[in-house]
C-alpha cells in the first residue's frame, strides 16, 4: 500500500503545486503526492508561470499539473494533508468529516518548527525572490516528510 499526501493553499497556483512537485520528487514512483486549494477560483488551469519556472530553476516540473479545489473524499484518499497556513488549516477542517479526518490535517512548517504554526508566504503578490524563498521553505519541510513518510 502507498502513503498519499495532500497539498493544499489557497488557490493551487503557487504554493501547494511547488510543495506536490518538490515532495514528489523525493520519493519514490509508488508514493503519491498530489495538491489541492480550499477556493475554486483556479480550478483547471495550470499552476502560475512563476511557480513553474521557479521549481524548474530547482530541477523540478510541474507544469503538467492542474488546479483543482479540496473535496471531502480527499480526506478518505490522502493518509496526509499539509496546509500552507491557519486559514487554509481552519478552511480544511471545516469541511473534514469527522474527528479521524480532521487528525490527517497538519500546517506543514510544523513538521520543522513544532506546535508554532509558522505559514508558509504567500507569493502571489509578490515578485520571483518569494516564490523562490517559498521553493526554499518548501524544499526544507519536505525533506523532513520524506524521511519521516519513508521511514
Amino acid at each position: 500500500m502507498s502513503v498519499k499526501v495532500l497539498m493544499v493553499c489557497l488557490g493551487n497556483i503557487c504554493r501547494s503545486p511547488l510543495a506536490e512537485g518538490i515532495l514528489q520528487a523525493k520519493l519514490p514512483n509508488n508514493y503519491i503526492v498530489d495538491s489541492a486549494g480550499t477556493a475554486n477560483y483556479h480550478v483547471g488551469t495550470a499552476p502560475d508561470k512563476r511557480s513553474v519556472v521557479t521549481a524548474r530553476k530547482f530541477g523540478v516540473d510541474i507544469s503538467q499539473q492542474k488546479c483543482r479545489q479540496i473535496t471531502k473524499s480527499d480526506f478518505e484518499n490522502f493518509d496526509h494533508i499539509y496546509v500552507m497556513d491557519t486559514s487554509n488549516y481552519k478552511n480544511v477542517l471545516a469541511i473534514a468529516p469527522n474527528e479521524a479526518a480532521k487528525q490527517k490535517v497538519k500546517v506543514i512548517l510544523n513538521e520543522l518548527h513544532p506546535d508554532k504554526n509558522l505559514e508558509v508566504p504567500d507569493p502571489y503578490y509578490g515578485d520571483m525572490q518569494g516564490f523562490e524563498h517559498v521553493y526554499k521553505l518548501l524544499d526544507e519541510v519536505c525533506e523532513v516528510i520524506a524521511a519521516k513518510i519513508k521511514s
